[in-house]
């Protein structure tokens, strides 16, 4: 199981575990002390992940369409903000 920490700039946390098969997400799990609204939208964004190549740019992509089809707001920390961490994790599964 990949595991990172990724402290945003302003001070937010991210922490992701996760795991891989093939350089594709199998399950995540993303948590951390940043804000989400509505808060049920990190399962959504969790869900849209599954079986998503690790790549930052299609990860940022993912998000940007979950977080525009649920109308969600995000505080503190940026899609990239995740995606970059989502990689880090993943370079540490195996």
């Amino acid at each position: 199981m990949g595991r990172a920490e990724y402290k945003v700039k302003g001070g937010k946390l991210i922490k992701v575990q996760l795991t891989t098969r093939n350089k594709r997400i199998e399950k995540i799990k993303i948590t951390g002390d940043f804000f989400l609204h509505p808060e049920e939208i990190i399962e959504n964004i969790e869900r849209s992940l599954e079986g998503c190549m690790l790549n930052e740019h299609e990860l940022s992509s993912r998000i940007e369409t979950v977080m525009r089809d649920k109308q969600a707001v995000s505080l503190g920390v940026s899609l990239e903000d995740f995606a970059r961490c989502i990689m880090m994790a993943g370079e540490k599964d195996g």
